[in-house]
């Protein structure tokens, strides 16, 4: 076992001690020792019931022969760091989780881990981390929180940012928006829609790294959700007893799998971004035409919350992430052979069956003959922008609008809550990128408000977007402005062509001009110049190659 270079030998008799100090018996100290990764924490809705989920892997542990250690992970939640200069850290942060991890796990010389999970950043980092390690492990999610009740309709977290903007231009007034509020988020759980952290969740499993209805079952099913912790403890066990490890699972294979499924349901924008670098550590090379010539060939089965009105709930009772993947197979778009922490795909897919077709529809009448997703190129995006296609109307599906360009996420709210962006517009927010933020930041704000408003804009920068922003909304665009992509090049008044059928993101300026921009461009001065945002902005690399530290 890993775990015998702090167990065995004279040499060990130190060790030995401090396992005693912490009551564990000799006897103990002969079984395989596994840690759980616990993200719990009082700030994040998602992840107020970890506690729980942990004591439940620590129990599948316990009963099948391993000793279980549990130690923390942070989180940060991104609807709280929203709208501030807080959500510069949500991306790092996932850096930072991933190399914690790291080092508790070697430094101990633990045999496995369970990691126990939910939000946004979170469940890409433990995946990074079991990639990076290559140990036997199984990542846990604590599950979907239930959508909200408004007025007999389902509401979400994303609706209450949307309601801002429906305040802002009159059509709900402050006891109204009181009420949306209570009732938006009624409980734990990551939120209702497909957001970012539930399509990671569904990811996880479609990767096959997490027990069979990780992505799907909600948080308040305590009873599903602790059987299936507990079963994923009995199971890190079995890997370790096999000698199976992530990177035996994560292959090519289980990637296009993953893409396939977040393809059919329209996952986050965010997934693109996770998936590359969850790739990147576990050795693999995952171009960004790779997820278009996925999405090109992959139905849109399902219109969830924010392209639709279904949440996580509806898509559980439909069946899951199994019957998703069961219908996709019929078009040859799934490896039925991949491993998963618990067997092979193909078991989980044997007795999957949509079971709520207003939800999953099949692959003869799916919601678009092509996937959730696009990526973009042009002379705006020479390396890659990505949008959520499935969000995106059918009317600004291809749009020309004129540049509105702002260099802060702040001044362009400023803009379009002060009534100066019009029908027609595209807003930029640029400096917003890995590097120029730093840190990425999400812009569901403006997007929220944009959507509340009821403008027809398109935005485009080189921030990103949370999963619960819907819209003509055009992210990680690369290179980004402060590497002097095009981005940064941009003037108020410009020209924009945004063609998603067509995969064109272009400003309307002949190579000369765009020469000229660029010799007269100069890098401003970086916005964060101390601390670990500094060292970050240093490191990080492109949207386009995941936004990892190298």
């Amino acid at each position: 076992m890993r775990s015998d270079i702090v167990k065995k030998g004279s040499t060990r008799a130190a060790h030995r001690s401090l396992f005693n100090a912490l009551g564990i018996a000799k006897q103990d100290l002969a079984k395989p020792l596994v840690g759980v990764v616990n993200a719990f924490n009082e700030l994040i809705p998602g992840h107020m019931h970890l506690r729980e989920i942990a004591e439940a892997v620590k129990t599948g542990i316990w009963q099948a022969g391993g000793v279980p250690f549990e130690f923390p992970a942070i989180g940060i939640c991104d609807g709280i760091a929203m709208g501030h200069d807080g959500m510069k850290f949500p991306l790092p942060s996932r850096e930072l989780i991933t190399d914690s991890v790291e080092a508790m796990t070697i430094g101990h010389g633990l045999d496995g881990l369970v990691m126990v999970t939910n939000c946004d950043k979170i469940t890409p980092a433990m995946l990074m981390s079991a990639a990076r390690l290559n140990i036997p492990s199984v990542v846990v999610s604590g599950g979907p929180m239930l959508a909200g009740r408004y007025e007999g309709r389902d509401i979400s977290v994303s609706t209450m940012f949307e309601a801002a903007g429906m305040y802002e231009a009159g059509k709900i007034d402050a006891a109204e928006l009181d009420c949306m509020e209570k009732s938006g988020c009624p409980g734990c759980g990551s939120c209702a829609g497909l957001f970012t952290a539930n399509s990671m969740n569904c990811m996880t499993e479609a990767l096959g790294m997490g027990i069979m209805g990780n992505g799907t079952i909600p948080a308040a099913y305590t009873g599903a959700r602790r059987m299936l912790a507990r079963e994923a403890g009995v199971a890190v066990m079995n890997m370790i007893a096999k000698g199976l490890k992530p990177r035996d699972i994560m292959t090519r294979q289980a990637f296009e799998n993953a893409i396939a499924v977040d393809m059919g349901i329209g996952g986050s924008s965010n997934t693109v971004l996770h998936l590359t670098a969850i790739a990147y550590e576990a050795g693999i090379e995952l171009p960004l035409s790779m997820f278009d010539e996925i999405s090109a060939k992959t139905p849109y089965l399902t219109k969830m919350s924010p392209g639709g009105s279904h949440h996580l709930q509806d898509l559980n009772e439909a069946g899951g992430i199994p019957a998703v993947m069961k219908e996709l197979s019929k078009l040859g778009l799934i490896h039925e052979d991949a491993l998963t922490v618990d067997g092979v795909m193909a078991d989980r897919l044997k007795n999957a069956a949509i079971k709520r077709p207003d939800v999953i529809r099949s692959v003869e009448n799916p919601y678009r003959q092509s996937g959730g997703l696009a990526v973009l190129k042009g002379n705006l995006a020479p390396d890659c922008a990505v949008v959520k296609e499935s969000a995106v109307a059918d009317d600004m599906l291809v749009f020309n609008g004129t540049a509105r360009v702002f260099d802060s996420e702040e001044a362009a709210i400023d803009a379009i809550i002060g009534r100066q962006i019009k029908d027609g517009d595209v807003v930029v927010i640029r400096y917003e990128g890995p590097k120029g933020g730093p840190g990425m930041k999400e812009m569901l704000n403006p997007t929220a408000v944009i959507a509340g408003m009821g403008l027809k804009v398109a935005l485009l920068t080189d921030g990103r977007f949370s999963g619960a922003t819907r819209g003509a909304c055009v992210g990680h665009i690369s290179p980004e402005a402060m590497e002097g992509g095009p981005i940064g090049l941009l003037q108020d008044g410009d020209q924009i062509l945004l063609d998603i059928p067509g995969r064109k993101l272009e400003v309307k300026l002949d190579d000369a001009e765009l020469a000229k921009r660029k010799a007269a461009w100069v890098c401003p001065e970086p916005k964060v110049k101390t601390g670990y945002l500094a060292r970050y902005a240093k490191l990080v690399t492109s949207a386009n190659t995941g936004a990892v530290l190298k």
